[in-house]
């Protein structure tokens, strides 16, 4: 199901510029846009849980995915074009959309993955209004983090103040969202969207000259999509999707804290890697946690926690120690939404091939160094390797 091509084509996302009319202090690409975004969607979409209010996380997920992928496709017209295209001229828009999934058609071999994709551009029912509510929200939020970064840079630019009013305008419509009204009025929640959007200003392989760089934040998001599409390879259930994405989402989130330590220094002496964790989870206690409701916690500790060991627990009680298993024990006895199942051994899978994709592409660029080399021999360990049903090594015999 997922194969090279799709793989390259998810990467383009690392490629497209946001903002690119205006004087940026860093780089803000799509990638980094829809991560956070994710984030935003996940607190926003815990908060209406907590509301009593249902989501439908599976669309939800779907619809994140979904979107990235449209915009790789569609990234030279810009948000203002896109969305008068969409409201003043429907039909228009919609051969656009017919015409995003011929361009993504051929990178799916999933059938009823190409046929969801194509409900999701051409069917405005493929999203109830609740999940669209919480998306396009999270969207939008996204968006405006992203402008005051721009409006503190350029204040007096052109058209600077009239961005900040459409923004502030069209935020007001979603504050029906409990979420919503957290993140405006300055809640806790605030600040940690605000230190998950510190990631994009991590760049991964600090020491390396790449093309194009990735930030931690990017890399999470691209993590997250491969690990859900070895979640459908695999006929996950629908919690053990929602924990492979958000798990893959949020793998890094102690980096916010800790920064991005690379494998040559941690692997360099024999108990740091377990020296760093412990930190990793002191200062999460600390830094992270506290910003959070403490009824998130258990979850939010289950994903990032032990990040790449493959667990189950009784969903219905949050505060049950997990159990570790196999990726292979979940597939076969425990792919039930009772069971709280998360593949981490799938979710560093999808780690390991995210950087391998990092190490590919700036060697197709032609920009290589003993670390991008080490990078392209990741591979060499999935060779041969079937794990949790999925063929890895497969997937790296095709670069």
């Amino acid at each position: 199901m997922l194969n090279k091509s799709l793989a390259i084509r998810l990467f383009d996302a690392f490629s497209i510029q946001r903002w690119n009319e205006k004087i940026r202090p860093v780089e803000l690409v799509e990638m980094d846009k829809t991560a956070h975004k994710m984030i935003i969607a996940w607190c926003l979409g815990r908060c209406e849980e907590d509301a009593g209010r249902a989501v439908d996380w599976e669309r939800l997920i779907n619809g994140g995915i979904f979107e990235l992928m449209r915009r790789i496709v569609i990234s030279d017209i810009k948000s203002p074009i896109y969305n008068r295209i969409r409201e003043e001229h429907p039909d228009v828009f919609r051969e656009l959309n017919e015409w995003v999934y011929r361009k993504m058609e051929a990178h799916l071999d999933d059938q009823v993955i190409r046929e969801e994709f194509r409900s999701y551009l051409m069917d405005d029912a493929y999203l109830d209004k609740h999940t669209r509510l919480v998306l396009d929200a999270a969207h939008l939020y996204a968006t405006f983090w992203e402008f005051r970064i721009i409006r503190h840079t350029n204040p007096r630019g052109y058209q600077i103040e009239e961005i900040h009013t459409s923004l502030m305008n069209r935020m007001e419509p979603f504050l029906d969202l409990v979420g919503m009204r957290r993140l405006v009025t300055n809640h806790p929640l605030a600040s940690f969207i605000d230190l998950c959007g510190q990631l994009r200003f991590q760049i991964r392989w600090g020491q390396t000259p790449r093309i194009p760089r990735t930030s931690v934040l990017g890399h999470m998001m691209l993590v997250a999509c491969l690990s859900w599409f070895f979640s459908r390879e695999v006929g996950a259930c629908a919690r053990r999707s929602y924990n492979n994405f958000f798990g893959g989402l949020l793998h890094d989130l102690p980096e916010a804290v800790t920064r991005d330590i690379i494998s040559p220094v941690k692997s360099s002496v024999e108990r740091l890697p377990d020296v760093i964790a412990n930190i990793e989870k002191q200062l999460a206690e600390r830094e992270i946690f506290g910003l959070l409701p403490q009824t998130w916690k258990p979850e939010l500790a289950y994903l990032i926690q032990d990040e790449f060991d493959s667990k189950i627990r009784q969903s219905q009680d949050e505060g049950r120690k997990p159990l570790k298993v196999s990726s292979a024990d979940i597939g076969s006895s425990f792919n039930a939404d009772g069971f709280d199942p998360y593949d981490g051994e799938l979710v560093r899978v999808a780690d390991h091939l995210s950087a391998f994709l990092e190490a590919y592409m700036s060697a197709q660029y032609g920009i290589r160094s003993e670390s991008i080399d080490k990078g392209l021999r990741i591979g060499e360990k999935y060779a041969g390797q079937v794990i949790a049903g999925i063929d890895v090594g497969r997937i790296y015999a095709a670069f």
